[in-house]
């Protein structure tokens, strides 16, 4: 039996808010999102940062996102990353709450690793006035010292049942080699017996104007040599778009009615997941929207089955923050595959309830208040429940009630 249920790799940071980051603007674009070079780092001093945590405007990101989700809903997880080293228990003042906030969820950090010369990694959101959107600064930092071979050893260590990967096309030595060092890597993984799931991220500035002029993103190049080692994969509708201009320029797929894209882009994706030198195996893909997820299954015989599109039944309640929302959606997928490695491995998927379950968590995320994103979140017998109960919620509190939860996002 596995020892870990999930082990979340990469990209600890903590996301800071605030109405005074106008900078994030300058750096970025209004409303753009960018991977940004530690020289332009801010100056952040610790007091700083734990004033905006006491004003409830810092959250764990990343593995934070999942990781303590997946904790709070009963499952053994633990997060391997680098943070930064500092004065504060051994760590700096951004490494400290990214761990605290980890540990009070419950999540293993034997594998957080702190860095002796790069701070931990930080997003820095502009909270810009009412009906304006403010830009989104990442600074990778520690993050982009991802030592597979360091985290090769916690691997063997912990015997995951499912390892995450956050995210491709965010860290300088994570990306190496063309994205080959993170293949062969997951493909230690899968050896050692973990089922492997890894994800991109919006990698442009501004995604509605790099899709409507059919650019190229060059990172995205990075997941062809990932896809075949993955046995998990699903993306957002608008990173299937740039995915596509990426890498088949003269692409003939629906860009503008997801329902045509879905379908569409599984189909285009389903050979590129596969090697012929491989024995077949079971593999999920999909792409999610804002009203649920499209989803192909690959049995252990080799056979895909059509791709379906499982709406989410919960979207009752009121949006707090959409920040992480993706990754909430993978925390639910990954912990049906935890308590259903047998099933999977043997074809036994039950792709359409896997989904549903990643539609709640979601679903429960952005709802929740910053100062816990998991306070909606119920233990995994009580998620799965809800799940096969076959109900639509219209009302969070009668969602929240039959989660045996109580309360609401307001709360």
């Amino acid at each position: 039996m596995a020892a870990m249920d999930a082990l979340i790799l990469n990209t600890a940071v903590l996301d800071l808010r605030s109405r005074e980051f106008g900078f994030v603007d300058a750096l970025v674009g209004a409303g753009g999102l960018a991977k940004c070079p530690a020289s332009d780092l801010p100056p952040l001093d610790p007091e700083t940062v734990f004033a905006l945590d006491r004003a409830g405007a810092a959250t764990a990101g990343g593995c934070g996102n999942v990781a303590p989700l997946l904790a709070r809903a009963g499952l053994r997880v633990a997060v391997g990353a680098m943070v930064g080293r500092g004065p504060f228990g051994g760590l700096d003042a951004v490494g400290r709450l990214f761990a605290d906030k980890l540990a009070a969820a419950g999540v293993d950090l034997s594998a957080l690793v702190a860095h002796p010369a790069l701070p931990t990694g930080t997003t820095f959101i502009h909270e810009a006035p009412a009906g304006e959107r403010g830009g989104i600064a990442y600074f990778p930092n520690a993050n982009d010292e991802f030592d597979f071979d360091r985290f090769r050893t916690h691997v063997v260590r912990l015997r995951p049942s499912v390892v995450h990967y956050m995210y491709s096309g965010l860290s300088t030595r994570g990306d190496a080699n063309g994205g080959r060092d993170l293949a062969r890597f997951m493909a230690d993984c899968r050896a050692l017996g973990a089922i492997t799931i890894a994800d991109s991220h919006t990698l442009a500035g501004n995604p509605a104007q790099i899709i409507r002029r059919r650019e190229a993103v060059p990172a995205y190049r990075l997941l062809e040599p990932l896809w075949p080692e993955l046995d998990v994969f699903f993306t957002s509708a608008d990173e299937a778009r740039m995915i596509l201009n990426t890498l088949e320029p003269g692409h003939r797929v629906p860009m503008d009615d997801a329902s045509r894209l879905g379908p569409a882009f599984l189909d285009w994706l389903l050979p590129r997941i596969e090697r012929p030198s491989d024995p077949a195996r079971t593999r999920l893909i999909g792409m999610t929207v804002a009203n649920g997820a499209w989803a192909r299954a690959v049995g252990p015989d080799g056979r895909a089955a059509p791709a379906v599109f499982v709406r989410s039944r919960f979207l009752a309640g009121e949006v707090v923050d959409l920040v992480g929302a993706g990754d909430a959606f993978r925390a639910g997928i990954i912990g049906w595959l935890a308590r259903h490695a047998q099933e999977f491995r043997s074809g036994r998927l039950d792709a359409e309830e896997a989904v549903q379950l990643g539609n709640l968590t979601a679903s429960l995320f952005i709802k929740s208040p910053l100062r816990d994103r998991c306070a909606l979140v119920a233990p995994l017998p009580q998620l799965l429940n809800v799940v096969r109960t076959g109900a639509s919620f219209d009302d969070l509190a009668a969602l929240t009630a039959a989660l045996g939860v109580g309360g609401t996002a307001g709360a």
